[in-house]
């Protein structure tokens, strides 16, 4: 579906059910360079479970119109527009840098807020000047990095969950499709990121935080020490997986995101 957002069109999948005004709503955020197609089976689930589901494409990508917003506290501001469109307060799932962005926005806008969950996130997340220098010149290498370092061991070797899939081809096509200088704008955005300790301290909300255990992009270590500074984190590690849990390890993600319809 689509709707605006300060005059400018958002692209969003409902998880294959026809919007429900009166169901509580969830909001889903993906990483940097990505689209909504990250959530398939995640949203899919919540909107078959009595949630109205927006699972959506941040400005400037998939189908959303532009400009890519250029930082996370800008983020956090258009997620409080969003929610405000639609009234009342909402679940907010995030993934890398869409998990910043629901960090932000659940501290500097609780009001919208009823519970927030982080994927794949980490106390700081600084990006590495080759991944940064290659994204800004569109190079290719900088998807090469993203899908190598982003992906567990054995999802980097094949691993897909559904026969015939190959993993790392297809976290490189999804980042393929991102138009020019928009993986750099999103990088820069969470590299640039200083506030999330200082964010999650003022975090009020339930709170679900999913880490890969062999996070090569944001260590487990550095999402324990943030998710230890919000005071209601409730944590979940999942054995072997890298950062891409949403696509990597969808069921074992799902399954720690589903405290989120117990509230």
């Amino acid at each position: 579906m689509r709707f605006e957002v300060d005059g400018k069109a958002v692209s969003a999948s409902t998880g294959g059910r026809a919007e429900n005004e009166s169901a509580p709503l969830i909001v889903f955020l993906h990483g940097a360079g990505m689209d909504h197609s990250v959530w398939s089976l995640q949203s899919r689930w919540f909107a078959h479970h009595g949630f109205r589901v927006f699972a959506v494409d941040l400005p400037g990508h998939g189908a959303s119109a532009g400009p890519v917003l250029p930082d996370i506290a800008t983020l956090a501001a258009w997620m409080e527009a969003v929610i405000a469109s639609f009234g009342g307060k909402a679940r907010i799932v995030g993934h890398s840098m869409g998990a910043l962005a629901a960090l932000a926005t659940a501290a500097r806008f609780a009001e919208r807020v009823q519970a927030i969950a982080l994927i794949a996130v980490a106390a700081k997340m600084p990006v590495h000047p080759d991944l940064l220098a290659a994204a800004k010149a569109n190079r290719h290498d900088a998807i090469d990095m993203m899908a190598l370092w982003g992906l567990g061991g054995l999802a980097s070797r094949g691993g897909a969950a559904t026969p015939g899939l190959w993993m790392l081809g297809g976290v490189e096509r999804l980042l393929e499709r991102a138009a020019p200088g928009v993986l750099h704008a999103d990088l820069f955005a969470c590299n640039a990121y200083a506030e999330a300790e200082s964010d999650a301290a003022r975090v009020n909300c339930p709170t679900f935080i999913v880490l890969g255990e062999r996070d090569m992009m944001t260590p487990t270590k550095s999402g324990l020490a943030l998710a230890a500074r919000i005071a209601c984190a409730k944590t979940t590690v999942i054995p072997g997986a890298g950062h891409m849990l949403t696509i990597e390890r969808p069921d074992e993600t799902l399954a720690a995101l589903k405290g989120l319809a117990n509230l």
